[in-house]
């Protein structure tokens, strides 16, 4: 066995979660279970840009706080028109 089949055996499929537009473009939520923790990133959909990491290690929490946050962060990013990663607060 390869260190990349072990790799690839301790990531799993990447998943889209929920997808926003803003007036910069769309973006999409990605969650990914990496070698047993879940990653939340949000990534451009269609162009090249900034891929954000937007929390991990969230499966202690369980999927509750997964579909909150997720909620969330889209209703912020629709609220201020911008990355809510990327926002300074006033």
């Amino acid at each position: 066995m390869s260190t990349d089949d072990t790799i690839q055996r301790r990531t799993g499929e990447r998943v889209e979660l929920a997808r926003y537009t803003i007036s910069s473009g769309q973006r999409v939520i990605y969650g990914q279970r990496i070698t047993g923790v879940v990653r939340v990133t949000d990534v451009p959909a269609d162009a090249p840009g900034r891929a954000l990491l937007i929390e991990r290690e969230l499966e202690q929490d369980g999927n509750g706080a997964l579909q909150a946050l997720v909620a969330d962060y889209v209703a912020q990013a629709h609220l201020h028109d911008q990355i809510p990663l990327l926002r300074t607060p006033l």
